[in-house]
């Protein structure tokens, strides 16, 4: 790997991205207009003695999962992000792996949305970025590594999440997943990824190999969903899934209707943000 290239190019792209484009807080003494390593390591999900490393040409050989975090944290366009990877040494992906890259125009639609819950999901299901507002309700994902990320592999393996499923909505929302992970791979059977993701839920869950097997069909739909906010309670809200055309990305936006109580409980936790929030053992949740 070219890595006195590579560091060069990520302190240069990092020097252009202001912070309150990625969604942090721009005010104090700041040495450069850009973002500051800790803060793209926060945004990549990866430690800033890491970022530090790479930046000074000390480390070597970053996976390809880094690549392209580092890529949407500093928010790069489709030939600088080819780029980056070529710099490190890796082919881009091609259209035979699962699309993680996220879009300038779907980049624009998060900022707009910078005071809702919205959350960017991939095809099978591992997050990609969540802003402020959905790290505030959901739970603070900025900590998961690897297939903590992915929504399918907690939900059937992890802790689960904060949303509440009955008894009936719990094997429609569980065979929609099942339903998601089998089109994925259907469509992307390249992806290595993918697979070895199917194959420890396969070992690891009855439940999703019972699934898995029977051919279980489903879908998601837009939702009433319950949430169990470990400060503000409970509170119900509108759940939408979004797909954008081409890319197989999914846009998750938790909503309010206005003048509720819902409403004024999820105007708290976006304030609150995640600072204060104290996390609570959980039982079987989901994201």
């Amino acid at each position: 790997m070219a890595t006195t290239e590579f560091g060069q190019a990520l302190r240069r792209w990092r020097d252009r991205v202001p912070p309150e484009a990625a969604g942090l807080p721009s005010g104090g003494q700041r040495r450069a207009a850009g973002l500051r390593r800790e803060e793209l390591g926060l945004l990549a999900g990866i430690s800033v003695d890491y970022v530090t490393r790479l930046e000074q040409g000390r480390a070597a050989n970053p996976s390809a999962q880094v690549v392209e975090a580092l890529a949407r944290a500093l928010r790069l366009s489709g030939a600088e992000r080819a780029h980056l990877f070529r710099l490190a040494g890796l082919a881009p992906p091609g259209p035979e792996t699962v699309p993680a890259y996220l879009t300038s125009s779907v980049q624009r639609l998060l900022d707009r949305l910078s005071g809702t819950p919205v959350a960017v999901y991939d095809a099978s299901w591992t997050l990609l970025v969540a802003n402020r507002p959905y790290a505030a309700l959901m739970g603070d994902p900025s900590g998961w590594r690897g297939n903590q990320r992915n929504g399918v592999w907690r939900h059937f393996l992890g802790s689960g999440g904060r949303v509440r499923h009955t008894t009936q909505s719990q094997p429609v929302f569980e065979a929609a997943l099942v339903a998601d992970l089998r089109t994925a791979s259907g469509r992307y059977p390249a992806d290595q990824g993918l697979r070895r993701l199917i194959a420890e839920l396969r070992a690891g869950s009855d439940r999703f190999a019972e699934l898995w097997d029977s051919g279980a069909v489903g879908r998601h739909e837009a939702a009433r969903k319950t949430i169990d906010h470990p400060q503000a309670g409970a509170l119900t809200l509108d759940c939408d899934v979004l797909t954008v055309a081409g890319s197989d990305l999914r846009i998750m936006i938790y909503t309010a209707e206005p003048g509720t109580e819902d409403a004024e409980r999820l105007s708290l936790i976006t304030v609150l943000g995640t600072q204060t929030l104290v996390e609570q053992p959980r039982g079987n949740r989901s994201a």
